[in-house]
């Protein structure tokens, strides 16, 4: 297995421009503050970004945790890339990243200023540091279990072989961590309630909801509701109609990623008119 670096200080762009570093040499995965990816795909891992302080992040991205280094060392294993790019902030980071995971010896170093300019450098420096914004090199939606609540920008690069016409797409994802926000912010059960009660009152063959229950987890809310469905509407599309409408706006609202929604039509409501016709 061919192991290769990339160094560069915190919050100078590795991150933004470790896929491209991985395609030019021909390396499968990626291992970034805890995580290992592999193309568009998280394997196995934690973000360190997701943690609370500055010192857990840290903790998280050099795998002290024996939990987290026997679940990134089998993934690597069932994967068995012929490749990785290791990302960190000193020569002495990757060296302990590698050592943690029992990985091969180092093929070369790449650092952040081989590939960027001072400009460049800045600017990453800039977006870090004075607006909190860091980078994951996956999709939004690979990420966003792992960020439930958090507030996720997708970005999508587009990069073009030098004299081809070959052009390939790497979609990221920008967000503020925990340790950089100037407090906490926090969203009540009583609010994803009376948000799911609201949208009932649009959806079509829905009488009523009777109840909301709703469990926040570490990788997303776990959503119960109990509705009166309107006799003459086949419930399955009325249920659909529900669950693709709270998904989308509770998602758009809070940030919050679904686990799971379950909902339970507990009775049907008839029209008096079709009681009598039914007498």
């Amino acid at each position: 297995m061919r192991v290769l670096a990339f160094v560069g200080a915190s919050g100078t762009g590795k991150s933004y421009r470790a896929q491209w570093i991985a395609r030019e040499n021909k390396l499968e995965c990626i291992i970034d503050d805890g995580l290992l990816i592999n193309g568009n795909r998280i394997l196995a891992g934690k973000s360190a970004k997701k943690e609370s302080t500055k010192m857990a992040s840290v903790k998280r991205a050099i795998f002290s945790d024996e939990k987290h280094v026997d679940e990134v060392k089998k993934a690597i294993l069932k994967a068995n890339p012929s490749g990785i790019l290791i990302l960190g902030t000193s020569d002495e980071m990757v060296n302990r990243i590698r050592e943690r995971l029992e990985l091969p010896e180092l093929e070369k170093t790449i650092y952040i200023e081989d590939v960027a300019s001072e400009k460049e450098i800045e600017k990453a420096k800039y977006l870090r540091h004075q607006l909190g914004k860091h980078v994951i090199p996956v999709p939004t939606i690979e990420i966003k279990n792992q960020f439930s609540g958090y507030f996720l920008n997708p970005l999508k690069i587009f990069s073009r072989k030098e004299n081809t016409s070959e052009t390939t797409a790497f979609e990221k994802t920008i967000v503020r961590p925990a340790f950089s926000y100037m407090g906490e912010y926090t969203i009540a059960d009583t609010v994803i309630n009376s948000l799911v009660y609201n949208i009932g009152r649009d959806i079509e063959g829905l009488k009523k909801i009777l109840k909301v229950k709703n469990k926040n987890t570490d990788d997303g809310l776990i959503i119960d509701v109990e509705i009166i469905g309107i006799y003459g509407y086949k419930a399955s599309e009325v249920m659909d109609k529900l669950s693709e409408k709270v998904l989308n706006e509770i998602d758009r609202i809070t940030a919050l990623n679904v686990k799971k929604l379950n909902i339970i039509m507990k009775s049907i409501y008839m029209e008096k008119e079709l009681e009598k016709v039914d007498k």
